[in-house]
């Protein structure tokens, strides 16, 4: 499964963006479908899931903040960032895990490239 992320950029501390993975083969599928990020000398961590039936997930450093959607006929997933901080600064990727619901037990079946986002202060 080939995953393409995309809608990172700079932006300033309270700004908003959007990402957008989608799957090449623009496919209906009920994997459920994540964002990860790895931020300069960190390790990657789990932003947020959702699932085919629409069950999310968050962490809570992005819970108010974040909003994670889906479109299950095509299988694209989005991710609102709003009120952006530095901290959110890192590389966002995308991924899909086999199963109804998110677990955090196991890693991701499949990943994307990942997609830029910075926010200076």
């Amino acid at each position: 499964v080939q995953l393409q992320a995309s809608g990172g950029g700079l932006v300033q501390a309270g700004d908003s963006l959007r990402l957008v993975c989608e799957r090449a083969e623009r496919t209906y599928s009920t994997h459920v479908m994540a964002w990860f990020r790895q931020a300069p000398g960190k390790e990657r961590e789990f932003v947020a899931a959702i699932g085919w039936r629409g069950d999310i997930k968050y962490a809570d450093s992005v819970k108010g903040r974040f909003t994670i959607s889906r479109v299950n006929s095509d299988s694209t997933v989005y991710l609102q960032m709003n009120s952006l901080k530095p901290e959110d600064t890192a590389v966002y990727y995308c991924a899909g895990q086999r199963g109804w619901q998110y677990s955090s037990d196991r890693p991701p079946d499949y990943w994307g490239q990942g997609t830029l986002v910075t926010v200076s202060s």
